[in-house]
């Protein structure tokens, strides 16, 4: 039998994930199928996902009737998430312990509101990753300045972090160094760092979406031009710095020591411009030691029609040269990628107050006393 387009993917050293979670996928046996047949071997979710799964359907009926008494109903989210994360990992543990810890993640969002309050972001995380329980746990921290010592403090204390909402080369660089320093910290208490593993995500389809939008507003031949091409070289540059650090001779004194690699992780990869091909972010970004997390409808796409080929590391010279193009047709590559951070986080708290007016909501219409 022919190998489908995913696991060819697989064969290139790019994992697979998908960019969805719910109890419904987790009773149904969906996400084992999406494990069987799709070669999906890790789980994201974040308040969008999860406000999602709750409104739809009476699956957390029951466990929302006991959980009702809680004082905050932050308290009730988390722990509905919780159970559902805690499951996945459970399905996902056999890919955890086969790939020996690299893959076979699932991972949980600290709470939206705190991107900007490195404190709590790193407490929450403890308190994630001890009341989850499982070793194929990623903690995700938003990669936001203030985020930048919770990430190294939580690496320091021997913790899987997922960075997310990543889009600038600059922030990057810096999601780079703090998982370096953290790991630096803990070899030098005489941790143990083979266990800990993190990911670096980029949000990729909003940058386009973000440049097109100011591209069209200048309207030039040359500015049109350029529209639907950042995103891919962005990442492709954030890649050639992924290569550089992790051969570097400060990675390979930790590598001595037992250290993984911050492997690079595509995020938001299905195509908001219809004009776009719908598996332009995954066929465009296949690279060695990477991970794509996919909507179902991108999954279905690439199985469908996609093409596995190594992508990340061809035309990364003519990528350098677009940033230089975007900026000399009148768009600021700071403005953008600054906006897109700022416009991420407050997307996901206000995702997230939706997910607890959702809550409230269904608790009411459950006849359920707070």
């Amino acid at each position: 039998m022919a190998k489908r387009r995913l696991q060819q993917l697989t064969e290139l050293g790019q994992s697979v994930w998908i960019d969805s979670l719910s109890r419904e996928m987790l009773e149904s046996g969906e996400l084992e199928r999406l494990i069987g047949e799709d070669s999906v071997s890790g789980v994201t979710s974040n308040p969008t996902i999860f406000q999602k799964a709750l409104a739809e359907g009476d699956w957390y009926d029951s466990e929302l009737r006991e959980l009702a008494s809680l004082d905050k109903t932050s308290e009730i989210f988390f722990r509905l998430a919780e159970n559902d994360v805690r499951q996945a990992c459970d399905i996902l543990r056999p890919i955890h312990e086969k790939t020996g810890g690299i893959d076979g993640y699932v991972s949980l969002e600290v709470d939206p509101t705190l991107a900007y309050d490195s404190e709590s972001t790193y407490t929450q995380t403890l308190r994630l990753h001890s009341e989850v329980d499982r070793p194929n746990l990623y903690v995700k921290i938003p990669a936001t300045r203030p985020g930048l010592p919770a990430i190294e403090d939580a690496i320091a204390a021997g913790h899987s972090v997922n960075i997310t909402l990543i889009f600038s080369l600059q922030r990057y660089t810096e999601v780079v160094d703090a998982y370096l320093r953290g790991l630096e910290r803990r070899v030098a208490g005489a941790g143990d760092v083979s266990q800990i593993n993190s990911v670096a995500s980029f949000f990729v389809s909003r940058v386009d979406s973000e440049a097109d939008k100011r591209l069209e507003a200048i309207g030039s031949p040359e500015a049109l031009a350029l529209r639907g091409k950042l995103a891919v070289a962005n990442a492709k540059l954030a890649y050639r710095h992924y290569q550089e650090v992790f051969s570097s001779e400060r990675w390979q004194y930790l590598v001595s020591k037992g250290a993984r690699a911050q492997r690079c992780l595509w995020a938001s990869t299905s195509t908001k411009n219809p004009a776009y091909p719908d598996t332009l972010y995954v066929s465009e970004l296949i690279g060695p030691d990477t991970v794509n997390t996919m909507p179902i409808e991108t999954v279905r796409a690439f199985q469908d029609h996609g093409t596995a080929a190594v992508t990340l590391t061809q035309g990364v010279e003519e990528a350098k040269l677009l940033l230089e193009q975007i900026e000399a047709a009148g768009v600021s590559y700071d403005e953008v990628v600054d906006r897109l951070e700022a416009e991420g986080v407050q997307k996901f708290a206000d995702s997230f107050a939706a997910l607890l007016n959702g809550i409230e909501t269904k608790l009411k219409k459950l006849e359920v006393s707070r």
